[in-house]
């Protein structure tokens, strides 16, 4: 009887053993690096994601296996993302309950993020979601969205 091999982390994983058809990495490229470091840095750690990697024109934090990078090519073709052409609209994130959301949102204010859709905040995204809708100075989206919600009424 032939035994199926163990698996094991990958190198660069902290040790978290992914599994076929996670997600790897997503790399989002943007026009000014110290910029997304001020605000997508701290909405990481925030979150509880580790600084992973540094180099002159990028910076990636991880959490479990998977990772987020931030770079500034000098390949870029635009100054500012536009969320509603084709790519990238937003990343979405689980936040622990409702009072992580509002905590975060509130703090943001103080790293380049601007709260989207106040006057329906925080159910933008229907009567069942909790969330949070975060947009940076370089038009990047983010979803702080509620695991646990308060009981309705």
């Amino acid at each position: 009887m032939t035994e199926e091999p163990t698996p094991r982390a990958a190198a660069g994983t902290g040790g978290a053993v992914p599994r076929h058809g996670a997600l790897h990495h997503v790399e989002i490229w943007v026009p000014d690096l110290e910029r997304a470091t001020g605000s997508f840095g701290w909405l990481l750690e925030a979150m509880g994601y580790e600084p992973f990697q540094s180099w002159a024109g990028g910076r990636s934090w991880r959490l479990g296996a998977a990772y987020l990078v931030f770079e500034e090519s000098p390949a870029l073709t635009a100054g500012r993302h536009d969320r509603c052409r084709p790519g990238l609209n937003h990343l979405a994130f689980h936040v622990t309950d409702h009072h992580a959301v509002e905590d975060l949102a509130r703090r943001a204010r103080r790293h380049g993020w601007t709260l989207m859709f106040p006057d329906r905040h925080p159910h933008a995204g229907g009567e069942r979601t909790y969330a949070a809708y975060l947009e940076n100075a370089d038009g990047f989206e983010v979803e702080l969205v509620a695991i646990t919600a308060p009981a309705g009424p």
